[in-house]
């Protein structure tokens, strides 16, 4: 315990350390542009909101840091060279950038509040231009939250330039040089295109920060759910069986993650590739045997457990091949937990004269547990899906008492326990399965069988149109004598 302490206190003082070195380095860069001093200063007391808050580590910091200074190193050139207007800096993209990199709110804030007041400060600029600079960030940031399409960033630059405009002009409303050619050019025409210049800015370089931060953003997540992949090409060729599996867990999880408001997008898309491990032997799974018999049935449930169990690990390896994101990564893995498996476990108890000598470990998956909602519900979906496949009627009735079954036994064993789900999304999720598979197995009408064979069935078509063309013929007489 105390030596696990001790390692805790060593990477938040290594942590600390670092921050304070980047704070140091800030300074003296400040120093020799003649930039202010309370800029490090004001660095130095956001990184330790983060650090005591938890809200993000170092790495986070020192991401974040880099696009301020990515920010300031374009103040200064603005200001040093004149090689154009101090308002023509898209400010704003910094905070848009951090929406759609990280999706979260607060950092967003943080970001529209730093990055304005840092250029307003470098700048020398009154308070009014500050909180304009952030009001345009801040409405930049909320209104890109979420966005699927380029023409969504487009839509939040021309905001940002419509609530910047206004606010200098109510900033500026009684000043007699209000609209002066002056004032035209030196501050409104900038600000006008100053939002379109950073929606233009996060478009550019948003695909780059992504690949140097590591993160998935909704654009990239739409480009992997394209079935064009080569790993989605391959799984319709090579394990039929479970790409329509996928698909079927997709909708689930996608409706359940919906359900809960965790992010849907990532949930689908991370269903898509969960079980791409089965691409190596794909007739060793039941959904893609189709009539040539279960393969298991020949060989040792020790056997089996090791063929089920190598398809997380080559899940990972195929995924590290066609380098997939660590985040669809965790899928692979997370989806089956430390669960059991439970038909070959039992297989090996009924095979076995001594059961003592069969130990349940062994027939568990590595884990780790699910670590996210999202994993969460890809588990579930999954178990559900298959368990009402074997079902012998389904019925609404059956069908939900049997995705209750599979949850209660999932909760029990300690596979939810890392995830952070509450028993009220629980419940919502649990609905939400039962509601989509009874829908997907609902019953169809029975078409009723012809008695008098093909001649009756042309007869009767030859009569019913018989039957219309008097109609017709009617009508037109209807018409033609009023």
């Amino acid at each position: 315990m105390s030596t696990k302490f001790n390692k805790t206190t060593q990477t938040g003082f290594i942590r600390l350390s670092a921050m304070i070195f980047f704070v140091l380095t800030i300074a003296f860069f400040c120093r020799i542009a003649q930039y202010p001093l309370i800029i490090p200063l004001f660095l130095l007391f956001i990184g330790t909101h983060f650090y005591f808050l938890k809200k993000a580590d170092i790495k986070i910091f020192l991401k974040l840091s880099l696009l301020l200074v990515l920010l300031v190193f374009t103040v200064y050139l603005s200001q040093e060279y004149k090689i154009f207007s101090l308002f023509y800096i898209p400010t704003a993209a910094v905070a848009m950038l951090t929406m759609l990199l990280f999706n979260d709110l607060e950092l967003a804030f943080l970001m529209a509040l730093t990055s304005s007041l840092v250029v307003s400060l470098i700048g020398r600029l009154e308070l009014s231009m500050m909180l304009t600079l952030f009001l345009g960030s801040l409405i930049g940031a909320h209104t890109v939250r979420g966005a699927r399409t380029r023409g969504q960033v487009m839509g939040a630059g021309l905001f940002v330039s419509i609530v910047q405009l206004i606010c200098f002009i109510l900033s500026d409303l009684d000043s007699q040089r209000f609209m002066s050619p002056e004032l035209l050019a030196q501050f409104l025409y900038p600000l006008m295109a100053n939002g379109l210049i950073a929606a233009f800015v996060v478009i550019a370089t948003l695909k780059i920060f992504e690949y140097l931060f590591g993160v998935l953003t909704n654009f990239s997540l739409l480009e992997l759910s394209d079935f064009n992949h080569p790993l989605l090409k391959r799984m319709i060729l090579e394990a039929p069986g479970t790409y329509h599996h996928s698909l079927v867990v997709s909708n689930l999880a996608e409706a359940a993650a919906d359900a809960i408001g965790v992010h849907s997008l990532l949930t689908r898309v991370g269903a898509y590739y969960h079980d791409i491990g089965k691409l190596v032997n794909p007739e060793y799974f039941n959904e893609n045997q189709a009539g040539m018999g279960n393969k298991h049935d020949k060989i040792e449930p020790s056997v089996s457990r090791l063929v089920i169990l190598n398809h997380v690990k080559e899940g990972l390896e195929l995924g590290k091949k066609y380098k997939l994101n660590q985040q669809i990564l965790d899928f692979i893995p997370e989806h089956h937990g430390t669960s059991l498996m439970h038909y070959f476990y039992q297989k090996a108890l009924e095979e076995t004269q001594d059961s003592k000598t069969i130990n349940e470990e062994n027939f568990r998956y590595p884990g780790p547990k699910p670590q996210t909602k999202e994993a969460a519900i890809i588990m579930l979906s999954d178990s559900c899906e298959g368990a009402t496949r074997s079902l012998e009627d389904l019925n609404p009735a059956n069908i939900e008492e049997t995705v209750k079954k599979i949850i209660n036994n999932k909760f029990i064993d300690g596979q939810l326990d890392e995830c952070h789900l509450t028993l009220a999304e629980i419940n919502k999720i649990s609905a939400v399965f039962a509601r989509i598979l009874s829908a997907m197995h609902h019953s169809r009408i029975k078409y009723p069988e012809k008695k008098n064979g093909s001649k009756n069935g042309i007869s009767s078509r030859k009569s019913s149109e018989k039957d219309i063309s008097q109609l017709l013929s009617d009508q037109k007489d209807r018409e033609s004598n009023p």
